[in-house]
């Protein structure tokens, strides 16, 4: 089980992983030393990894709304690891396999990265502000703005000079910037993305594929 969680760990990348385990979203190491002190709830520990007791937490999925709720607040970001098999498919996966029954693990998968900006849950915004999401990048000496509000799907793009990006952004009133990696004029709590994340090409193709058409 560990050797996959470490896997999802390392995908998560710099956001707490929920690892499903059963009734129960669970954190292990670092991860769950964070939690633990933000959410207020037990820390203990599950085994040994490299000699070393490993940290955990853990909190009901049926309540997993409030937990995530605080923990954006606080500022993190969380990756959502779900089962993705029913342990009778995993059991029959494991026969196709070869694999002995006794070494059966259910399969799981990140299937979402939960942040300030990409909330979409009404138990988890706050009702009288827009949950807009701002990626910014250089254009042509200007900087662009992409806004979207992920709850409501409304978008804006525009443009604006370097020395007004600030007042935009306070106009705009986003709960998460993007911004590429290694850029120095994004605001301080500003998220590095890789650069490729922003090439126009890219996002043309990706947009077109969204919406089923040729052209934008």
């Amino acid at each position: 089980m560990m050797a996959q969680y470490l896997a999802l760990r390392e995908e998560a990348g710099d956001a707490l992983l929920f690892y499903r385990m059963g009734d129960f979203f669970e954190l292990f190491f670092d991860d769950a030393k964070a939690a633990a002190a933000i959410l207020d709830i037990a820390l203990t520990t599950r085994g040994e990894h490299d000699g070393q007791p490993i940290p955990m937490c853990g909190v009901p999925v049926h309540s997993a709304e409030g937990y995530l709720a605080r923990l954006i607040r606080a500022g993190c970001r969380v990756a959502i690891a779900e089962q993705i098999e029913t342990p009778d498919e995993a059991r029959a996966r494991a026969k196709r396999e070869g694999t002995p029954s006794s070494k059966v693990l259910v399969g799981r998968a990140i299937v979402r990265l939960v942040t300030a900006g990409t909330l979409t849950e009404e138990a988890l915004l706050e009702p009288r502000r827009a949950n807009v999401l701002v990626a910014l990048a250089e254009l042509r000496g200007a900087i662009g703005i992409a806004a979207c509000d992920v709850s409501t799907g409304a978008m804006v793009l525009e443009e604006c000079a370097p020395e007004m990006l600030g007042a935009a952004l306070a106009r705009i009133g986003p709960s998460e910037v993007v911004v590429p990696e290694d850029w120095a004029n994004g605001p301080d709590e500003a998220i590095f993305r890789p650069r490729g994340t922003f090439a126009s090409d890219a996002g043309a193709d990706r947009l077109k594929a969204l919406h089923a058409v040729a052209t934008l």
